[in-house]
């Protein structure tokens, strides 16, 4: 048999094996996924689950690892194949595609959150407040990702300096802690800065979200189900794992209401996105065919925009500013900082490792 009658292109072929196993990892991966995502938000404002600082900081470092890891190894890859399938016109193989999406994504969400900010500096300056929300200033001392924690202590431009007053010593703190320093009497909103950590969290989930879609869908279909489906457990909870402890950290200082919810539903939005996706992917599998001329221009584009979104925030966002351009990271001590590294690395390669099956 020739390799072009090997080739199902229709829309048809999805494989219906282990039916009763397929409608159950709807409900084991939606339980994993959720648990990953959940566990560092509900353990950092337990009073009763006593965590070590440590153990955060192992999963805020080990979530970077995986989902730089998830970028390359479980996006790009995949969408470079999808992409290149034989079943695609020929005008599809003459050019790197994936890769040119890829690119497009990066620069069209740094150009996003260049503008954004420019946009959100000058409003603050309006009334009366600077903020360097990547804490850059000279003499800053940064604690930065999405998950916040920026804190400016000096403004060596302008020469000034924050002097909490000590009718007004907890907001003074306050808008210390999130970078916000004042040169007349107004004082801002602090969800000015909290906006800032949201865009930074949705910009990562709505990546990973769209991979997550995409990979139930696989799974409800795919042939080799069975090792598919004991990877994607773990897939899915260390990069559940990832997104959590980002959330976990996320502050809204003086608004409480919000504190107190929007982590938990960005967990349960990540935690129910694969089994959304098995379910639909059950749903059409007498139709559904991954390897489909329609399916593979679908899963190609959407994993390259993903490995775009992932590949930005793990590298800029995360990396960069986890390390480069945090002043506490660099003045750590070398045990401290071999623990950071060497976590990010754990998470990166165990990931990694998991793209050898799926």
């Amino acid at each position: 048999m020739s390799d072009s009658e090997d080739l199902n292109c229709g829309s048809g072929g999805g494989d219906d094996r282990f039916f009763g196993l397929r409608v159950a990892s709807i409900f084991i991966i939606g339980v994993g996924s959720i648990s990953g995502a959940l566990f560092p938000v509900l353990a950092r404002r337990s009073s009763w689950l006593r965590v070590p600082k440590s153990l955060f900081d192992f999963a805020k470092y080990f979530g970077s690892g995986v989902i730089i890891a998830t970028a390359f190894i479980h996006l790009l890859s995949p969408a470079l194949e999808a992409l290149g399938s034989p079943c695609l016109a020929e005008g599809w193989q003459d050019y790197p595609y994936a890769l040119a999406l890829c690119l497009l994504s990066i620069f069209s969400l740094f150009i996003t959150e260049f503008l954004a900010f420019r946009w959100g500096t000058a409003k603050l300056a309006q009334i009366g407040a600077k903020h360097d929300a990547h804490g850059h200033n000279v003499g800053s001392h940064v604690n930065h990702g999405p998950e916040g924690g920026m804190r400016t202590t000096h403004d060596h431009e302008e020469g000034e300096r924050i002097t909490p007053r000590k009718t007004k010593e907890s907001d003074s703190v306050r808008d210390a802690e999130l970078g916000i320093v004042h040169s007349g009497g107004s004082t801002p909103s602090s969800l000015d800065s909290a906006w800032v950590q949201v865009i930074g969290i949705a910009i990562l989930e709505f990546g990973v979200v769209l991979h997550s879609v995409l990979i139930g869908l696989t799974l409800a279909v795919d042939e080799d189900f069975r090792v598919l489906f004991v990877v994607l457990v773990f897939h899915q909870t260390f990069e559940g794992l990832g997104i959590g402890s980002r959330l976990a950290f996320l502050e809204f200082p003086g608004h409480p209401q919000y504190q107190k919810w929007f982590p938990i539903l960005g967990a349960l939005l990540y935690g129910i996105t694969t089994p959304v996706g098995i379910a639909a992917g059950l749903g059409v599998r007498s139709t559904y065919n991954p390897g489909s001329t329609t399916a593979s221009i679908v899963s190609g584009v959407m994993d390259s925009l993903s490995a775009g979104i992932l590949i930005y925030t793990g590298l800029v966002e995360l990396l960069a500013h986890e390390f480069l351009f945090n002043k506490e990271m660099m003045n750590a001590s070398n045990g401290k900082l071999a623990y950071a590294i060497g976590s990010m690395l754990l998470g990166c390669g165990i990931m990694a490792l998991l793209g050898r099956w799926a």
